[in-house]
C-alpha cells in the first residue's frame, strides 16, 4: 500500500443476503466477507457494510432484511430482496471511495455508469458459458478472481488482481490429529466428491467423519446415493456444523479429504484445515494446486487410488508446519492488504494526470 499515512478508505462492502454476515452455519462468501471487513476496519478505514441486519460486524451496518433469507421461511423469492438492497447502495455510492461487490453480476447495468469506483470479487465458477456473453457486454467493470485457475474459462475481461481468501490467525488453533479419521466438510453436492471420500475411507481402512449440509436442491442426491453409504462401520455422518466446532473437528482429524469434481473456485476448506495444522488430500482440480503444496501442506492426487496412497503419507507430514504455510500465505490481514492495494489503484487511476504524477 502506497496510502499516506492516516489516509482512511472509504469503503463499501456488499454482501449477498441468503446468509448474515458472518453466517450461523454454512456459508462460504459470507465468511470471506465479514473477515475482509473486519479487518479493513482494525486498520482505521471507514467500512459500511450492506448485509442483512442480522450481521455482526464493527464496520456501519446497513440492514437490507431483517434477517438472512435462508433463515427466514416466509421468503420464498430471494430477488426482490437484492434489487431492494442494489436501491440502498445506488443512494449512498456517492459516500465511497470504493463499492466491493460480492453478489455475482446482478449490479452490472446500475453501476456501470461509474464503473471506475466498482469492484466486483467472483466467488463462484466461471466455467457455465451463459455467463460469457454477459461479461463480454459489461467488460469496463473490474474484477478480481480468488484464484488464477477460476479465470481460466473467462473471455477476455477486465482483471484487476488474484486475492486468494484468508481467515484471522486466531481463527483456529492447531490440532494434534488424535481422533484418528478422515475429515469431510463443506456441502453434500456431487460435485463436492462425497462418494469418493467415502471409498476412499473404506479403501483405507480408517474412519470416515463428515460434516456437511444438505441444501434442498441436493436433497435427493443425498437420498438416493449418499444415506445408502452412511451404514458402513467407517463412515459417520455428522451433519452441518458451526464455526466454533471446526476447530476441534479438523484439529483431531489425520487428514482433510477434499476429492472435489469440479473446477473449484478456490476451496475455503482447505485453509480451514491449513489454520488446525491438518493436512490436506485433494483431487487436482481447479484452485487446488495454488492452495496446496504437494508434500508439504497436504498431497495433490488425481483420482481415489493415488489418494489412498496418500492418507499414511499425509499423517506423517509435520503439521506445525502445516500451520505456519497457513500463517505465511492465507490470513485475512495478508487478505486485506491484498484488497487495499486494488482500492488504491482504482482511487489512484480516478486522479487527474497531474495530481497522479
Amino acid at each position: 500500500m502506497r496510502l499516506s499515512p492516516g489516509k482512511h478508505v472509504k469503503i463499501a462492502q456488499i454482501a449477498p443476503l441468503a446468509e448474515s454476515v458472518p453466517p450461523t452455519l454454512y456459508g462460504g462468501t459470507e465468511r470471506v466477507v465479514s473477515w475482509l471487513t473486519e479487518e479493513l476496519v482494525q486498520l482505521g478505514h471507514r467500512v459500511t457494510l450492506f448485509a442483512s441486519g442480522d450481521s455482526k460486524t464493527d464496520a456501519e451496518l446497513v440492514s437490507v432484511t431483517p434477517r438472512a433469507l435462508r433463515l427466514d421461511p416466509t421468503v420464498k423469492d430471494c430477488q426482490p430482496y437484492h434489487y431492494i438492497l442494489l436501491d440502498k447502495v445506488f443512494r449512498r455510492a456517492h459516500e465511497f471511495d470504493v463499492l466491493h461487490f460480492h453478489i455475482d453480476l446482478m449490479h452490472y447495468p446500475l453501476f456501470r455508469s461509474m464503473a471506475e469506483r466498482v469492484l466486483t470479487t467472483l466467488h463462484g465458477r466461471l466455467d457455465l458459458p451463459d455467463l460469457h456473453p454477459f461479461y463480454r457486454t459489461f467488460d469496463s467493470m473490474k474484477l478480481v478472481s480468488i484464484s488464477n485457475a477460476q479465470r481460466k474459462p473467462m473471455p477476455p475481461v477486465n482483471w484487476t488482481a488474484t486475492v486468494p481468501h484468508g481467515l484471522p490467525a486466531d481463527l483456529h488453533r492447531p490440532g494434534n490429529g488424535g481422533g484418528g479419521y478422515l475429515a469431510f466438510l463443506g456441502r453434500i453436492a456431487p460435485e463436492k466428491g462425497p462418494e469418493a471420500a467415502i471409498e476412499i475411507a473404506k479403501a483405507s481402512g480408517v474412519p470416515l467423519k463428515m460434516a456437511a449440509k444438505v441444501d434442498a436442491v441436493d436433497r435427493a442426491y443425498f437420498e438416493a446415493r449418499i444415506r445408502p453409504l452412511l451404514d458402513h462401520p467407517l463412515i459417520e455422518y455428522i451433519g452441518e456444523i458451526n464455526e466454533g466446532q471446526k476447530t476441534r473437528f479438523l484439529g483431531e482429524a489425520r487428514a482433510l479429504v477434499f476429492p472435489i469434481d469440479w473446477p473449484e473456485p478456490f476451496g475455503l476448506v482447505m485453509i480451514e484445515a491449513m489454520a488446525c495444522g491438518t493436512p490436506v488430500i485433494a483431487f487436482r482440480a481447479g484452485s487446488v494446486p495454488e492452495v496446496i503444496e504437494h508434500g508439504v501442506t497436504g498431497f495433490v492426487v488425481k483420482d481415489i487410488n493415488e489418494a489412498v496412497l496418500a492418507v499414511p503419507a499425509a499423517m506423517r507430514l509435520d503439521r506445525a508446519k502445516i500451520r505456519s504455510r497457513f500463517e505465511e500465505r492465507f490470513t485475512s490481514a495478508h487478505m486485506a492488504k491484498a484488497y487495499l492495494a486494488v482500492y488504491e489503484s482504482l482511487i489512484e487511476g480516478r486522479k487527474p494526470a497531474s495530481r497522479a504524477a
